[in-house]
Order: structure tokens, then sequence, then C-alpha cells
């Protein structure tokens, strides 16, 4: 009981954390830090950052002001997805859960899926968690964690759109996708 009221209490510190840092402008650079650390801990597509303080090189200085660009990505939809890489890729490496929360992103800036995350994670017959009522159960700190990844790593991946596993699915349309990269048990493909 002790571990899960600290896990809730960590995973609630996280989300706080994450909304005080949505409405901050901009953010000192503290020594160690780098594009890629800022743009997690804010949420943000490092390539987003990088525009918004007019630079192409990734080196900044602590003591040095960048500005924070305006998060498109919701608390709400950060949640939900959340919860469905819990579902989807409870048990997986790290890698892996940051995987399947890429796919999400990719479908919503695909011409092929809905527009928004909710719609792509409701879109019917995509994910069996909405099936069969996983979506509902809280997300790990970690899954959390990998979300925010995914949204800062957005753009520079190899645009997967599908996941599965070879070992619970015999679509052969699935599988005729080409293989982006194997993480743990899942297979991604675009």
């Amino acid at each position: 009981m002790k571990k899960l009221i600290s896990l809730i209490t960590f995973a609630f510190t996280m989300f706080a954390v994450q909304t005080s840092a949505l409405a901050t402008s901009s953010h000192t650079v503290k020594k160690g830090e780098t594009f890629w650390t800022i743009a997690k801990n804010y949420g943000v597509p490092v390539n987003h950052l990088m525009t918004a303080n007019n630079t192409k090189h990734d080196q900044i200085w602590p003591g040095q002001t960048v500005k924070i660009p305006t998060n498109s990505i919701s608390l709400e939809e950060r949640k939900l997805l959340a919860r469905l890489v819990e579902a989807e890729a409870k048990g997986e490496p790290y890698a892996g859960k940051v995987a399947v929360a890429t796919v999400v992103l990719n479908r919503v800036e695909s011409d092929i899926f809905p527009n928004t995350i909710k719609g792509v994670v409701y879109d019917k017959h995509q994910f069996t968690p909405v099936s069969n009522g996983e979506i509902n159960k809280p997300a790990s700190a970690e899954s959390t964690r990998a979300v925010n990844e995914a949204v800062a790593f957005h753009g520079k991946g190899s645009g997967s759109l599908y996941f599965y596993n070879p070992k619970k699915t015999s679509n052969q349309w699935l599988r005729s996708k080409k293989v982006t990269v194997r993480i743990g048990e899942h297979i991604f493909a675009k």
C-alpha cells in the first residue's frame, strides 16, 4: 500500500510539474541541460524548441534563457496517451513504450488517421486496450515519461504507423507492412 501511495504521489507530482512547465514561456538553462533534456521536461518536440530559439545547433550554456514554445498536446491527451502506452506496452522495454507513443503521434500527423490523440486512440478496432477496458487503468510514471520522450523525439523517427506482437496476431495485412524496428515483443512498421 505504501508503494502504491508513493507511486500515485509521484505521478501526481509529474503531472503538476508538466502543467506548470507548460505555462512557462522561458527557461534558464542549468548545468548539464541540453535542448533534448529541456524538450523532454517540457514535453515539446526538440525541433520546435530549437526553432523557437532560432538555432540549428544544439549548443546551450548554463544561465542562458531559452524560449519554450506553446505545447499543442494537452495534459488530458498526455494522460490518455500514457494510459494507452501502459496498457499496450506493459512489460516491454522503455524504448518500446516510447515507440508505442510515437506511433500514435505519427498517426495524428498522417492523412489516413484521425487528427487528434483522442481520435487516434479511440479509432474503431485499432487498440485492444480500448475494447477490453484496460485503457481506463492508470498509467505508470515510466509510461508518462515515455510519452514526454516521444513528444520530444517527434519528427525524428522512422515514421512508424503500426505495431504488433507477432505472437498475438496473424493479420497478414499488418504483417505485410514495411518493418521499421523491433523492440521487445513488438514489431513496428509503416
